[in-house]
């Protein structure tokens, strides 16, 4: 785990067509969703196409550029924001990712887009074969794992064009994914100019953190199950049928599209529908925190903001748990649309089935089909905070007496001989010997999980504010980089701004600066360019040194 959480994705990979803008497009009540006027996901989707192809100089949107659209969320007043991932002659565009803003009746209002570029390259021949490509990422896996030796080890290249890192160019990204002598598994994405071989950029491809139930951590908890032939099924048919399997303490060979084989899920049986003991001696028990952790989780994005399911199409995930051997770990994994939980060593960790870590590792799902924010430098550590925050704010919602809400990441998981009370901590995050409190131009340079701190630290300060406080009978001391008094404006009004920027503004390479900007967008968007919220943003972020 390497102390952190992560998720496992292949998120980061993502012909023009024309449509003319006709009157009936423009028109509000055209082709309503639900009955109540909006527009339809199509009818959103045309307006947005027709806009791009009407402003396709001001976007830089040439015929040699494809796309298509990842996400679509409608305003209750009907404007419409629709998302696309592009590609460069039929190869996809890291960076090429755009959102295009359309006022209630049609009308193009801008667009945010990760790159201004035209996307364009020289060639699409690559000069680097895709066997040195292979190589190299199977060589950067090893040296990220201080030379580790991987029983198996492969490697999947991929051409693409990077517009992330300066002018665009043709790159190979390489996904190299090991397995160590426990079978416990290990993956690092490589970007290399396919030209010349130069490196561009690595990062871990394991994003981690690490009727009722008795559960480890929380203690009885209410479950919807599925009875078959008399017998209950751990699975939810209320939440698109999310259900909860055994992993048999066996791992993947099958990574990022790199197959070997998948470890199993074997869904949990049960026959009274009175789940676990509340020891982890009982296997089922995990399997409780982890069915809960995906319900509280799905209600939280449900209720407080609209979106049903990770994917918001209404369809289920699942869970793993008992995954490995001694497994320190817990990751969210797109090409299963899963979350894994290992049972920790004893000493370091217990279960990674924690309520904060299960809204941790569904909150990457989120972020990987909205933002998509890149992996590495400040993206990565806005990334990373994004699942934090809202994993804290699943945690307050859920309103469960046994876990009570906390700014602590990972606070029940961590065993006392850790050395720390928790992974990590929002109102202070140096607290835990490496995380950032404020912004500077090195943040880039630092560990997602560290450079992560900043936008920790802003999310504390706008909902609870500066100074010495105790909440929920923990204490906390946050401090300001300017000196400044920061009052905050409540968790609630800091999840729906966060929330709304991500989805409607933030873009795979949003930095720390765009995050101030995208912040003041959703506030100005939700509360008003004059209301309380819109300066509280600007102060919090300020007080962290991002101007």
């Amino acid at each position: 785990m390497q102390f952190s959480m992560r998720r496992a994705t292949t998120a980061l990979t993502v012909a023009i067509g024309v449509t003319a803008l006709t009157t009936a497009l423009l028109t509000p009540s055209a082709a309503s969703a639900d009955g109540r006027g909006l527009p339809s996901r199509a009818t959103a989707v045309s307006r947005a196409d027709a806009a791009i192809a009407g402003h396709a100089g001001r976007l830089a949107v040439t015929p040699a550029q494809g796309r298509t659209v990842r996400d679509v969320v409608t305003d209750t007043d009907g404007a419409q924001h629709v998302r696309y991932d592009r590609t460069y002659r039929g190869l996809p565009v890291l960076g090429g990712d755009l959102v295009v803003h359309l006022a209630p009746g049609g009308a193009y209002e801008g667009a945010d887009r990760a790159t201004r570029s035209d996307l364009a390259v020289p060639t699409i021949t690559p000069a680097v074969t895709a066997s040195t490509a292979a190589h190299q990422g199977i060589t950067a896996l090893r040296t990220a794992h201080h030379g580790t030796t991987f029983r198996q080890a492969k490697a999947k290249p991929q051409l693409v064009v990077d517009a992330l890192h300066g002018a665009p160019r043709l790159a190979w990204r390489t996904t190299a994914v090991g397995l160590d002598t426990l079978g416990n598994p290990a993956a690092r994405v490589v970007l290399a100019d396919a030209r010349t071989g130069t490196r561009i950029d690595a990062w871990d491809a394991l994003e981690t953190a690490s009727g009722d139930g008795a559960s480890l951590y929380g203690g009885t908890v209410p479950l919807e199950t599925t009875l078959s032939s008399g017998t209950y099924r751990l699975t939810d048919p209320t939440r698109g049928s999310t259900y909860t399997g055994d992993a048999q303490n066996k791992t993947d060979l099958c990574v990022f599209g790199i197959c070997f084989s998948r470890a199993p899920a074997v869904v949990f049986t049960d026959a009274d529908n009175h789940w676990g003991t509340g020891s982890a001696a009982d296997r089922s028990t995990a399997a409780v925190d982890a069915q809960y952790g995906t319900n509280e989780t799905w209600d939280y994005y449900k209720n407080v903001h609209g979106r049903n399911g990770i994917a918001n199409d209404g369809k289920g995930s699942y869970n793993r748990v008992h995954y490995g051997s001694s497994y320190n770990n817990a990751f969210w994994d797109d090409s299963c649309f899963c979350m894994t939980y290992g049972d920790g060593d004893g000493t370091t960790f217990g279960p990674l089935v924690s309520l904060d870590v299960a809204g941790h590792e569904m909150s990457h799902g989120v972020t990987s089909r909205t933002a998509a924010l890149t992996y590495s430098g400040e993206s990565g550590g806005l990334n990373e905070a994004t699942s934090d925050i809202m994993g804290t704010l699943v945690e307050w919602y859920a309103a469960n007496s046994t876990d009570t809400g906390d700014y602590l990441i990972g606070e029940r998981i961590v065993k006392s001989g850790f050395g720390k009370a928790a992974l990590r901590f929002m109102d202070k995050p140096s607290k835990d010997g490496n995380s950032a409190d404020c912004w500077s131009s090195s943040v880039g340079n630092l560990d997602v999980h560290y450079s992560s701190g900043v936008a920790n630290h802003f999310a504390y300060l706008l909902a609870e504010g500066s100074g010495s406080k105790t909440i929920n009978g923990v204490t906390y001391d946050s401090p300001t980089c300017n000196n400044s008094t920061v009052t905050g404006i409540g968790r609630d009004k800091l999840g729906k701004i966060w929330y709304r920027a991500l989805t409607v503004y933030m873009t795979s390479s949003t930095n720390y600066a765009a995050a101030r900007t995208a912040t003041l967008k959703a506030a100005t968007d939700l509360y008003g360019a004059s209301g309380t919220e819109y300066a509280a943003v600007a102060a919090a972020w300020s007080a962290v040194s991002v101007a």
